[in-house]
Formats: structure tokens, C-alpha cells, sequence
């Protein structure tokens, strides 16, 4: 049985790879356009499955030489290449064009220009395979077991096949006037005189015979189908963000392009968005990764928040599976749809996490306060108490009153927290930490979830649970700034070990202890210093490790690596506690980091000094685009503008502090409540344009959300 998500960080086909995604559905290919048997980890994919894993194109004989690729939106790329004249003439003439769309399944639009003056026969040879393998076994490079190939010629094409765990998916690939063989297809043209030639080639998937229920066709423009059309839609309905700094700008808008081509849906509920975790190998919903993603969202779409949630409470743990790691109430880790998934677990979900039904309770308190129709959230509260339900039975193994995992099963997740690595947690001297394990960013998104479920009582006027929800936060700070904290090192464990003893390396998780207000307000000034210092600040980004402990390696996936997600929760848990010019810092530098990655932060980069090298290091196998680090820069945007609506006071916060080189910000067409607002900001001054009747504007950052009985400071 294969270790699920053994391998917790892909490997990406090259740095000139080119992705194309829409939906779970995404391709990887070389910049010629071209997918190689041997290239690895190349290939379309739809539903977990590669549905290609050769196209070749040759041209008389001979490869294209690429001339240039183009990604004009994420769902589509535009290959060039020159193609070798008959005879092997020096300078062809001749321009080659794909134009390739993904969705259910691929199509090539080919196109042969001459230009010349003279007519040219031409022998156009396009070699296909489909070897039909999980992506599972692909991601982590293990030959596709018990899958028999089968491979079929005839007058509508190509069919290749295979039958693995049950299930027989397979490939229909066809193009008008094509000669069919096992091998691929062909076609003899003679092109004319400064003339074209073109084909369609479509790839059709089929799992046990059928066909998606909207698959490409040679009559449909591609552009014109449900998928395209609901990420134009996104485009064109998502806020227009114009900043002075034209690289911050663009850092925002691709942003928030990414986001929209990581929505996926559910063929139940197809009015429903929730977020993927990223390209290309994590087209998936993933419980932790899309609720931070959506979190960090909000500022563009509440409602994609709002679509995670429903999609994950419908798939919300019902039973006890040792195998799944499914309890009653918990939110899944991973949601997937290939036969290697299947065959692990008996299922197609599983629900090794320990953080993301805490963060479920969370998101849906902050989403109480943004306006969105009382029965959204209240559809969701038995979801919420239910998870609630998880953490104090499931989640809380011992009876400590913190959440701590242990993976039932040889399969399963090791660690199962966001640094979900084998090596990811450990001691100052290096030591791996032995579970069960409670980490302090999990007891930090408990706290966040008692508080959560405490004012969403005290909207509907439920004293009693208001009051339950309270007192249990309470007792929770309490015990975990007595438990986790190192007086002697001025910062928070990152975990208590099987032994209860703290893993005392110095992290980025306390970052996110801060983000919740679990810290003591005595305490956060040496967390905010420590995670400030050399050891942890690179000038980019936030360190996962300091670069004094054992296990640093800047090089490595969790071990000194900066994850921007990661350093923007943190900056979000500075700027909480009062730490603005530290909150600015950090956000100054990922911003500045992503303008070196031509506006897309990656999933994450290596850990090096800023002072080392030009600009960051990339990580060789970092995905992107990848949903939390898209959204990073939103969250870092919200939090230098203190924007904050809260729809249970009837006001909403602005008291920005854009650095002086950022200029002026301006957000047009945010989503508030029911209306759309224009939010405009400068240095420290802001206003917001079209407020909704009976909403207050109050130019002062919001006051914490805490334990105290309604909720918020100063109440």
C-alpha cells in the first residue's frame, strides 16, 4: 500500500515547463508545446488521471524548433516553433501554431503556415500515448502497477485504455483527416503559397466508457465553454485594483487572477467555488490549504470562502476509519479522485490533519462578520459544532485540553500539520519529535475556533453557548501559555512531544500563535523580537526555521525555507499585537520578492540571506501557481490597510498604513456584504466610496477578538 502524499512536495518538469489548469484538470509540457514518454512528470491530467502522456509533434520528419510560449490565460498556451522545410532547406519557411485548451480533456488547435512562395508537401506526424497512470504514482515517480495498456486504431481515432483497481479510464484522441495508428496520427498535406493548414486534435477522457458531459468537440469554440466562461466571469467581476507602485499592482492582479484559475467545482453544486490547494499537483480541495486561501481572500471573494465550506461540510467526517483517518466532525485533508487514493484508502478522501477542523470553525466566525446572509451561516453551525465536537473527542487524545495527532495507520500523514513533511518538526539540537504530537499553531487555531463559536452565539443571542465557547478559550490561553512557553529563550515551542515535553525549536509557527491572539500581551513583544531577528527574518520573508538550529537548511521544504502564506499570517499576528513597522517590513519584502517571480510568488522559496544573492532563490519544486501563496499578497494588502467589516457592530475598520513608496491604493467593486465599494487608501489616510446604509465607517484599526464575553476587546 503506497504511503498517501508520501512525497509532500512535487516535482515540477523543468523551469521551462509550461502549466496550463482549469479546474482539477491541468497539463504540463515542455516549452515546444510537446509531451516526452521519458519526461517524468510531463502530461494532461483530468480527475487524478494522465490522460496523455505523449505528443509529439514532428513536422517532415523532424522536431519544431521553439520560437516562443505564451500563457495568454491559465486555462490556454500558444506554442510557436519553426518547422524543417522538405530537404532540410536552411531558414524554413514554415511557422507552426498550437493553440492548446485544457478543461475535460485537451484539445490542439494546429496551424502550418508557408511562407514562401511556392506550394510544399509536408508530412505532419503527431505521436500519442496515454498510459492512463495515477497521479499519485506519477507525482511520486513509481511505475503505474497492474494497469494492462490497451491500444486501438480506427475510423474515429485513437483509443488507449487500461484497467487498474477496478476501474478502466482511457483516451479517445481524433482529429478530421487523419491517418490512424496505434502509434498516433497523421496527416499528408500540401500547403500552398503563403498559406495555412490546420486541424483540431481532441483527447477525450473516458472512465468506464463515458465521456464527460461537456467534452471539447471540432464545433465548439473552446473559449466558449461553461469552464472559460466562469473564469471570465471571475475576471471581470473580481475588484479592479490600481496601486501607484506598478509591481505591487501587478503583484495583486495576477494574484488575483490565480485565485480564480484554482477554483474548482462540484459537478452537484455547480454554482459552488472552493479553492484547489495549487498547480499542478495539488488540484484538489485540501482542508488546511483552502480554508487559509479563502481566509486570505476575502478582500477579492467572500464567496469563495463560502463555497470551501459547504464543499468540505458535505464531506465532513461521519464515521470511525482507521485506514481514511475519518472521526465523526472532521474536516478532511485531502479530497481526491484517481485510483491510487481509492485504493489506499477506501475512499477518495482522507483525513489526516489535525488543523484544518479547527480553521473550518474559524473561517466561518470571520465570514459571521462580512455580511453574508444569515442563512448561509446558519446552515453551517451544525458543521461548526460538530468539528467542535471532533476537537474535544477525537482531537484531544489524552484529555489535556490541546489537540495533539498520531497517525493510526503505516499509510498516513507523519506530521499533520501545515509542515507536513517527515522531517518537518524537530528540536534546537536537530532531534526529530516523536508523536503524538500538539503543535502550538493547532492549540492557536482552537483558541481562534472557541472564539469564533462564542460570538457567532452571541449574534443569535445565545447567551449560554456564548458564555461556553468564552470560558473555553479562556482556559486554553491560559494552559498554553503556561505549557508551550520557553522562558528561557524568550519564544513558544513548537510542539509538545509524545512525552509532553516542548519541542523547543525556534519557528515560524509561533507567527501564527500571534494571528489568533492565544499570546499573552507580556509575552508577544519577545515573540515578535525572535522572529524579527537575522536568525528568522531573511529580508524577503519570514524563515519556517531559524537559521541557528539544528535542522536549518534554507534549501530544504520546511527547514528554513520562507513559505509566503506563512510569512503573511505572521505579519497579520504583528500587526495584531501593535507591531506595525515589523508587520510592514514583512510585507515590504514579500512584495518586493514577488516583483522577482514576475508577479507569482511561488509556494515557497529557499531561505537564504536577501543580502546573499539579487533577488530570492527559487526552491526547484515549488508549485505554482499555488493558492495560499497567490493569496498572500491580498492578506498583506488587507492588513496594511486595516480593513476589517464587521456586519454584528454595523461598522467597518480602515486605518491604513501603506508604506510611503507603495503611493496610492484604490480597490474598486469589493464585495460588502450586498454591495460593491470602491476602497481608496494613501500613506494613512482612506475612505471608502458606496458604504451600504446603515454600516459606520470607523477610521481606527479593529479592536482583537478575544476570549472576553462578546468577543472583542473593549466591549
Amino acid at each position: 500500500m503506497t504511503a498517501w502524499n508520501a512525497d509532500t512536495e512535487a516535482d515540477i518538469a523543468g523551469a521551462d515547463a509550461v502549466t496550463v489548469v482549469e479546474g482539477s484538470s491541468f497539463c504540463i509540457s515542455a516549452v515546444s508545446g510537446d509531451i516526452s514518454p521519458d519526461g517524468g512528470t510531463n502530461g494532461a491530467f483530468y480527475q487524478d488521471t494522465r490522460i496523455v502522456s505523449r505528443w509529439i509533434l514532428r513536422i517532415n520528419g523532424a522536431l519544431r524548433e521553439p520560437l516562443v510560449a505564451q500563457r495568454p490565460d491559465a486555462f490556454e498556451a500558444t506554442f510557436v516553433g519553426r518547422a524543417t522545410w522538405p530537404g532540410g532547406r536552411f531558414d524554413s519557411p514554415l511557422v507552426v501554431r498550437q493553440e492548446r485548451h485544457i478543461g475535460p480533456g485537451l484539445r490542439d488547435d494546429v496551424t502550418v503556415e508557408n511562407f514562401s512562395a511556392e506550394d510544399v508537401d509536408c508530412d505532419i506526424e503527431l505521436l500519442v500515448d496515454a498510459d492512463q497512470a495515477d497521479l499519485f504514482d506519477v507525482k511520486g515517480g513509481r511505475p503505474s502497477e497492474d494497469a494492462a495498456v490497451s491500444r486501438s486504431a480506427g475510423a474515429d481515432g485513437l483509443l488507449v485504455e487500461a484497467v487498474r483497481g477496478g476501474q478502466r479510464r482511457g483516451s479517445a484522441i481524433r482529429a478530421a483527416g487523419a491517418e490512424v495508428t496505434i502509434d498516433g496520427l497523421r496527416f499528408r498535406a500540401t500547403i500552398p503559397a503563403r498559406g495555412k493548414w490546420s486541424t483540431s486534435v481532441i483527447v477525450v477522457p473516458l472512465i468506464n466508457g463515458e465521456a464527460p458531459k461537456e467534452p471539447f468537440t471540432e464545433a465548439g469554440l473552446p473559449r466558449h465553454r461553461a469552464g472559460v466562461q466562469r473564469h471570465l466571469a471571475w475576471e471581470e467581476n473580481a475588484p479592479r485594483i490600481s496601486v501607484a507602485d506598478h509591481d505591487v499592482e501587478a503583484t495583486l492582479r495576477r494574484s488575483q487572477s490565480d485565485l480564480g484559475s484554482l477554483r474548482i467545482f462540484d459537478a452537484d453544486n455547480p454554482g459552488r467555488a472552493a479553492v484547489a490547494a495549487g498547480a499542478p499537483w495539488f488540484m484538489a480541495l485540501f482542508g488546511r490549504d483552502s480554508l487559509l486561501s479563502s481566509y486570505m481572500a476575502l478582500l477579492i471573494d467572500p464567496n469563495l470562502a463560502v463555497g470551501t465550506l459547504q464543499t468540505l461540510a458535505d464531506i465532513q467526517g461521519a464515521k470511525e476509519d482507521p485506514a481514511s483517518e475519518e472521526q465523526p466532525g472532521r474536516i478532511p485533508h485531502e479530497v481526491r479522485l484517481g485510483v491510487t487514493a481509492g485504493l489506499s484508502l477506501g475512499g477518495t478522501a482522507y483525513y489526516g490533519t489535525a488543523d484544518a477542523t479547527p480553521l473550518f470553525v474559524s473561517l466561518l466566525g470571520e465570514l459571521g462578520r462580512w455580511g453574508l446572509s444569515g442563512e448561509i451561516i446558519d446552515s453551517l453551525i451544525p458543521n461548526a459544532d460538530r468539528a467542535l465536537e471532533w476537537i474535544e473527542k477525537y482531537g484531544d487524545r489524552d484529555g489535556d485540553g490541546f489537540v495533539e495527532y498520531l497517525r493510526p495507520n503505516i499509510h498516513g500523514l507523519l506530521n499533520q500539520g501545515w509542515k507536513d513533511s517527515w522531517d518537518g518538526i524537530n528540536f534546537a539540537d536537530g532531534r526529530m519529535a516523536e508523536p503524538p504530537t500538539a503543535l502550538c499553531e493547532v492549540q492557536a487555531y482552537v483558541y481562534s475556533a472557541y472564539v469564533a463559536r462564542s460570538s457567532l452565539a452571541r449574534t443569535a443571542g445565545d447567551t449560554k453557548t456564548e458564555h461556553h465557547w468564552a470560558e473555553r478559550a479562556a482556559a486554553l490561553k491560559k494552559a498554553f501559555n503556561d505549557k508551550f512557553w520557553l522562558p528561557d529563550k524568550g519564544y513558544f515551542a513548537v510542539a509538545l512531544d509524545k512525552d509532553k515535553n516542548p519541542v523547543d525549536s525556534c519557528t515560524s509557527n509561533m507567527g501564527h500563535c500571534l494571528w489568533t491572539g492565544i499570546v499573552d500581551e507580556e509575552k508577544a513583544p519577545s515573540v515578535a523580537e525572535r522572529l524579527m531577528l537575522p536568525e528568522m527574518f531573511t529580508g524577503w520573508g519570514i524563515r519556517t526555521l531559524a537559521s541557528d538550529m539544528g535542522a536549518y537548511n534554507p534549501v530544504s521544504y520546511h527547514n528554513g525555507s520562507v513559505w509566503p502564506h506563512d510569512s503573511a499570517l505572521v505579519a497579520t499576528g504583528l500587526m495584531r499585537y501593535g507591531f506595525v513597522d515589523d508587520a510592514q517590513r514583512i510585507a515590504s519584502g514579500i512584495l518586493d520578492a514577488a516583483a522577482h517571480f514576475d508577479g507569482q510568488l511561488p509556494e515557497l522559496f529557499c531561505g537564504f540571506d536577501r543580502a546573499e544573492f539579487h533577488g530570492p532563490v527559487p526552491y526547484p519544486t515549488a508549485c505554482a501557481p499555488q493558492a495560499w501563496a497567490a493569496a498572500a499578497p491580498i492578506q498583506l494588502a488587507r492588513i496594511l490597510l486595516r480593513f476589517d467589516p464587521d456586519f454584528t457592530r454595523n461598522v467597518v475598520y480602515l486605518a491604513p498604513i501603506l508604506p510611503e513608496e507603495m503611493g496610492e491604493f484604490r480597490a474598486e467593486n469589493v464585495l460588502l456584504g450586498r454591495s460593491r465599494v470602491a476602497i481608496n487608501a494613501d500613506g494613512r489616510e482612506g475612505s471608502i466610496d458606496g458604504l451600504p446604509p446603515g454600516l459606520k465607517l470607523l477610521k481606527e484599526p479593529r479592536p482583537p477578538l478575544d476570549d472576553r464575553l462578546g468577543g472583542q476587546a473593549g466591549d
